[in-house]
């Protein structure tokens, strides 16, 4: 199955089936159909790419209700640790962080549900990547969570003098004072 459940309700590894031979490879990179097969209904209005260099750590990022998105993330180039932070009150995984590596190589995807701070680090000389997204971006509705927190104590897989965050993600609160309106609404498979 292309479909991987985590331990993270609603959060899921998709990998798709690759064909391959000697020109290289095809996969179908998003199937609605096979997405709506597995019971995720969900439609993309906006895709967003980006290109950064070894060392970036870009996030936490999220967009609070009612402009929430769920995203489906992959890289294109290169290669990145993804991490997902559940911020659903009521959710068993409330607060956890889950890290995947995502690589042009191994073509997984994540799908993070709404409900979910997201970011992620280069670990390659350059990445390319690019995420789905089923609401559009709202500038008001932007929140985040500094990359460092203590709370959360994430493992970015960079040396500290590798590190390259924005000027406006240092400005981030901790996970503790982050705005932050979702509640869980499923259950805990």
């Amino acid at each position: 199955m292309p479909f991987q459940k985590t331990d993270f309700p609603g959060l899921m590894v998709y990998e798709p089936v690759a064909f391959e031979d000697e020109r290289g490879f095809f996969f179908e990179s998003y199937n609605e159909k096979s997405f709506l097969q597995e019971g995720i209904d969900l439609r993309f209005i906006q895709d967003n790419q980006s290109h950064s260099k070894l060392g970036v750590i870009r996030g936490l990022h999220y967009q609070l209700n009612p402009h929430a998105q769920a995203k489906l993330v992959r890289t294109l180039a290169g290669k990145i640790l993804d991490i997902a932070i559940d911020l659903r009150r009521g959710s068993p995984k409330f607060g956890k962080v889950f890290a995947i590596e995502l690589s042009a190589d191994n073509k997984k995807q994540l799908l993070i549900p709404k409900g979910f701070a997201h970011g992620f680090s280069v670990l390659s000389e350059t990445a390319d990547v690019l995420y789905k997204c089923d609401n559009f971006y709202n500038r008001q509705s932007e929140g985040g969570i500094i990359f460092n927190d203590r709370q959360l104590n994430i493992d970015w897989q960079l040396p500290a003098y590798r590190v390259v965050v924005s000027s406006k993600d240092l400005l981030l609160p901790t996970f503790a004072d982050c705005k932050n309106n979702f509640e869980f609404e499923g259950h805990a498979d």
